[in-house]
């Protein structure tokens, strides 16, 4: 993101590099740099798409064979495992790498180099922590579900490290250096996982552990191709410097996590394993699309960041954009998956169990359009650096995620759960954009909405006691 110093510096040079030129050749100007924009936009999301197809194919191809291999139960266990690292993940990125894409990225490679060191070293910390409180937490369990914690738990550091670096590239505008980690993860992944086939050792903890271990290999070459060794022993010290921004990311990621790992366990003590796995199933057949919102995801803050400083009042249809059409391709792709899983694609990919899973993919697609709308308006927020308002609209779609689908699994069973999550999705969308919108005219930059029924004055608290990092030197940390 950009420093507001930055921002202001733009806007203020602005007139005097227009006073005095012809309105034609200002024009031509200004189209000729639109051109040059879109096409380094368009470069940075070709790399986080192919970052996010690598990475997401290489997931939904082990749930994929998890699931047609070792049925719903053991499918079950590994999910349960699964919404566990995504927890952990995004513990890591708020603490870690979430300050540092905020902050470096664009910044010169030296200063570049010294904040990854310090933000993998966070990562790595949190991924030690986090692993131990896995390992102690499967002492406490049993049978499939404790294998697999255990697998999670030794591997966890490494997976922390992994997703580590793959930002550091974004932040630094290498998107290729991404693509390659993910890549040696995936070619380490696949032979592993055909080899347990092979030799008649096919079991969760065998694939969980399989499938961690070999993100521990890449990130062990991670080092290699960055030439930085992360430094757990700054952890401390980067926290610190950053908790203006750290603390409540973190707050705001794990809520995310948090509501679907408290909805995936809520739904396996009153539906069973099998219904789990049924849902993760129908979320493994959005994995294509999946691919697309989170790749696009991995730029839209940067670019609503450089839109908000190139021309801030356009920064809302951006936002808008953005979200819309993420939620168009969401309802498509689920509209195409009900017309081709009765054709044979449901049982060539599910197994046994895709006749269950079957009516869940229209509420899923609709929930997951709904979180499409969303990511439009929490990059506006955090291009704006109003880390309290998309925490608190955060937290509300959580809560509202966690009742609406436990509510609906008690009553309605697994499509209830669903169709709840769906509903409580589309009512946080109301929240963030709320949040958004009364963001935008606190900020003083932004033209207000004719219709708009926020009325509070610019001057607000709100965004001045914000955490905003464009009060903050980057070259400082």
């Amino acid at each position: 993101m950009v420093a507001a110093d930055e921002v202001c510096a733009g806007q203020e040079d602005a007139p005097g590099l227009t006073a005095g030129v012809d309105p034609a050749d200002a024009r031509s100007g200004k189209r000729a740099e639109l051109r040059q924009r879109l096409g380094q936009s368009a470069g940075r999301l070709s790399w986080g798409l192919a970052d996010q197809a690598v990475s997401s194919l290489t997931n939904a191809a082990m749930s994929i064979y998890v699931a047609r291999e070792l049925g719903a139960v053991q499918f079950g266990a590994f999910s349960l495992a699964y919404v566990t690292y995504a927890f952990a993940i995004n513990a890591s990125r708020g603490l870690g790498t979430d300050p540092m894409t905020v902050r470096f990225s664009g910044a010169e490679v030296p200063v570049w180099r010294r904040a990854v060191a310090s933000s993998s070293g966070t990562a790595l910390t949190v991924g030690f922590f986090i692993g131990a409180g896995v390992l102690a937490a499967a002492l406490l369990l049993h049978g499939t579900t404790r294998l697999a914690f255990i697998a999670l738990g030794v591997t966890l550091p490494g997976l922390m490290l992994q997703d580590s670096w793959r930002y550091a590239y974004f932040a630094l505008g290498r998107g290729r250096g991404a693509v390659l980690n993910d890549t040696i993860w995936a070619l380490t992944m696949l032979p592993a996982l055909v080899a347990l086939r092979k030799t008649g050792h096919a079991n969760v903890f065998t694939f969980v552990l399989a499938w961690g271990a070999a993100a521990n290999v890449a990130a062990a070459i991670g080092p290699l191709q960055t030439r930085i060794i992360p430094r757990p022993s700054a952890a401390w010290a980067w926290v610190s410097r950053h908790r203006d921004l750290g603390p409540r990311y973190l707050a705001e990621n794990t809520a995310n996590s948090g509501g679907a790992q408290l909805r995936t366990y809520g739904v396996g003590l009153i539906l069973g394993l099998a219904a789990v796995g049924y849902v993760t199933a129908s979320l493994t057949l959005m994995g294509p699309f999946m691919v697309v919102l989170v790749g696009i995801s991995l730029v839209t803050v940067p670019e609503a960041a450089r839109i908000l400083r190139w021309s801030p009042r356009h920064l809302r249809l951006f936002c808008l954009l953005t979200g819309a059409v993420l939620g168009v391709l969401a309802l498509g792709w689920g509209v195409a998956l009900m017309v081709v899983l009765p054709r044979g694609l449901g049982r060539w990919l599910l197994g046994s169990i895709w006749r269950p899973t079957y009516p869940l993919v229209l509420p899923v697609a609709i929930g997951i359009a709904a979180a499409c709308v969303i990511v439009g308006a929490s990059a506006g927020l955090r291009a704006l650096g109003a880390s309290r308002r998309s925490l608190r609209a955060q937290i509300v779609t959580s809560a509202l995620y966690v009742i609406f689908g436990l509510v609906g699994a008690y009553y309605r069973g697994t499509l209830g759960s669903v169709e709840g999550v769906a509903l409580a999705m589309w009512l946080g969308v109301l929240m963030w954009w709320w949040q958004l919108l009364a963001a935008m005219r606190e900020s003083g930059r932004i033209p207000p909405l004719r219709w708009s029924p926020i009325r509070r004055a610019a001057g607000h608290r709100g965004l001045a006691a914000d955490d905003s990092l464009q009060q903050r030197d980057p070259s400082a940390a």
